[in-house]
């Protein structure tokens, strides 16, 4: 078996156990698959390529370049599902300029503060909010974009009712971070009974230990892990009508829909 990128953090007792429980078995992805690209905005990207440490400085929830290395892959994955007419979800974060609604969000980092609104110094900097979604890989005009508060794509949203009415039964997973809000949405996913597909190349975290860990256990037990290229080939085999809403064509011309 070829190695996961997960292997180095493992003992060999961990190695024993999966086998030995028989976990990790492949489940496969459904007939009506949507894309659900996670949370790829400035804030966890930064505005250019650079290392982590800089780019932190002036976005501090930025993932530096595995931000930027992942980039192509979810693009393509995007490409693909155009391409197939599979129904192509965005989520990014929200809050009030106040921060009224921040919540527990405040609690674990000592500059939570610079989050408060778009007037912090590095959206000021930059003329960028963190939640915009990046320019390469834009949302079109048919796709949904829904603008969540707290890790899960689930949690306080209208996304299950979205797939509900698209007619999807699973989802193919890109995005960030990792250990954060795709193992959320995953784990929330799995718990709805959706079969996932958690592309490896087209997600990415600060924390290269708890990247490499959080795809070991999502692939354990909630989902397949899979590399660009068999996801693509899967999108590629994907044969499926939607039930999409009247004057909301796959490939129309009206704006992303935004909730």
């Amino acid at each position: 078996m070829a190695e996961r990128i997960w292997d180095n953090y493992l003992t060999e007792r961990d190695k024993q156990v999966f086998a030995e429980g028989g976990f990790g078995a492949k489940a496969g992805g459904g007939k009506r698959p949507a894309l659900l690209v996670i949370d790829v905005n400035y804030a966890f990207c930064g505005e250019r390529p650079e290392p982590i440490l800089e780019s932190i400085r002036k976005w501090r929830t930025s993932c530096g370049e595995e931000a930027w290395a992942a980039l192509p892959a979810i693009r393509t994955l995007i490409d693909k599902c155009h391409e197939k007419r599979i129904p192509v979800i965005y989520t990014t974060g929200t809050i009030r300029s106040d921060g009224w609604d921040k919540g527990s969000w405040a609690w674990k980092s000592s500059r939570s503060d610079e989050d408060v609104s778009t007037a912090a110094p590095a959206a000021r900097d930059s003329n960028r909010d963190g939640n915009d979604i990046m320019d390469e890989i834009a949302p079109q005009p048919q796709d949904i974009v829904i603008q969540k508060l707290k890790p899960s794509a689930f949690f306080g949203t209208p996304l299950m009712a979205f797939l509900n009415d698209l007619g999807a039964d699973s989802l193919v997973v890109a995005g960030t971070t990792t250990s954060g809000c795709v193992r959320a949405s995953v784990l929330d996913a799995f718990s709805s009974n959706l079969r996932c597909l958690i592309v490896e190349e087209a997600c990415f975290d600060r924390s290269q230990a708890s990247h490499a860990i959080n795809l070991c256990d999502m692939h354990a037990k909630y989902g397949d892990v899979v590399p660009l290229d068999e996801a693509t080939a899967y999108l590629e085999s994907v044969e499926a009508e939607y039930n999409v809403p009247s004057g909301q064509p796959l490939d129309g011309a009206v704006r992303p829909s935004r909730l």
